[in-house]
Parts: C-alpha cells; sequence; structure tokens
C-alpha cells in the first residue's frame, strides 16, 4: 500500500506538470521552445541515482530545505519520483499532442480562442492518449528503486517500500521472499494498467 501511496501521489503530481506543459509546448511558439522541448526528451534518460542525491542534497539539515525534516519521509520518496517521471510523461504527451494540434491547428485559430482554452481542447480531446503517457510514468516510478532508497532510506513501517524490501532481502540472500515481493510488485503494476485500459475502453465503447 506504501508503494501505491507513493507513487500514485507522484503520478497525480507529475502529471498536473507534464500534461499543461506538454499542450503549451504544442500549440505556442516562443523563443526556447525548441531547447525545452530538447531539453525534456534527454532528462528522460536522467539517472534516478542522481536525481536521489540532488533531493537527498536539498532536504538534508545542511540544505536549503533541512529545517522541513522531510529526508527519510515518504514525502521525499514522492518529490523524487516527480522529477523522474515529470519530463518521461512530458515527452510522451507532447508527441500525441504536436500529432492533435496539426488537425486542430486551423479550426481554433478561426475560433479566436484563447492559449489557455486551447490547451484545454487538446487535453481533454488527446485523454486516452495521455493515459499512455501516465501509464510510462507509472511503471518508472513503481520501480524506481535508486533515488527511494537515497532519500527514504528504507526505514521499516516508515519509508519501505517494495522496491527497496526486495533490494534488502536479495542483499540479505533471502531469494524467495524477495522474488515473491518481486511478483507482487509485478501484480500491483498489472493491476494497474489493467485498470486503466479498462476505463479508457469502457469510454470508448459508451460513445458507440
Amino acid at each position: 500500500m506504501r508503494s501505491l501511496r507513493v507513487t500514485l501521489t507522484a503520478l497525480v503530481i507529475a502529471c498536473l506538470i507534464a500534461l499543461p506543459l506538454a499542450a503549451l509546448l504544442a500549440v505556442r511558439r516562443f523563443r526556447w521552445r525548441r531547447a525545452t522541448i530538447a531539453m525534456l526528451n534527454a532528462l528522460m534518460g536522467l539517472p534516478p541515482v542522481v536525481v536521489g542525491l540532488i533531493v537527498y542534497i536539498f532536504l538534508s539539515r545542511s540544505g536549503p530545505f533541512g529545517a522541513l525534516g522531510l529526508l527519510f519521509t515518504p514525502t521525499a520518496m514522492i518529490i523524487a519520483q516527480v522529477i523522474i517521471i515529470v519530463p518521461l510523461i512530458a515527452s510522451i504527451a507532447h508527441q500525441s499532442l504536436r500529432e492533435l494540434w496539426a488537425e486542430y491547428h486551423d479550426l481554433l485559430i478561426s475560433l479566436n480562442v484563447t492559449q489557455m482554452q486551447k490547451v484545454r481542447t487538446l487535453l481533454w480531446d488527446a485523454r486516452r492518449a495521455l493515459l499512455t503517457a501516465a501509464l510510462a510514468g507509472f511503471g518508472r516510478g513503481i520501480g524506481e528503486v535508486g533515488a527511494i532508497m537515497i532519500v527514504g532510506g528504507n526505514i521499516d513501517n516508515a519509508t519501505r517500500v517494495l522496491t527497496t524490501a526486495i533490494a534488502l532481502e536479495t542483499g540479505k540472500g533471502e531469494f524467495a521472499l524477495a522474488l515473491a515481493l518481486g511478483f507482487v510488485l509485478i501484480a500491483l503494476a498489472l493491476g494497474v494498467n489493467l485498470l486503466i485500459h479498462w476505463v479508457g475502453q469502457t469510454e470508448r465503447d459508451s460513445r458507440w
């Protein structure tokens, strides 16, 4: 449950950041647009352990946010996961929204709608395609171990999640338990993916 809570919370926050950003990059032209897109694509491969280290430095006692006491808490784990999955979701979503914008461009321009209305229209009409981006973010988040281990500390009954528990039990030589936890992790990932697929299929069927 802690694994799901951390990852789903991070996913919601990441989607609230990444999806509007992706839509804005699709509909608006500005000076650093190409550089921003290139940066997002590059950050898709950002090493999670580096993210964990940076978050650790910022949240440690000597860091700028040390007074908040967030290090070795689920909140720190959520922050690390958000940083990791935002570029992934934004990059995938931008590809879908850019193609949709090519179809909607003339219509929305002729209607003289605002930038915000363009963004809302694209996000709504591409919602099923955006589920793929969200699922990609969920998959990366639920399987993350490096950054989570650094900022969470793998504390029993506090910040230990399935991935860090698997790493711990493997290090102890408890391969049977580690494998069992791995099956639970796979079941969780598949369950969420099937649920999202079912929701998208139900919506599509209801339109016919």
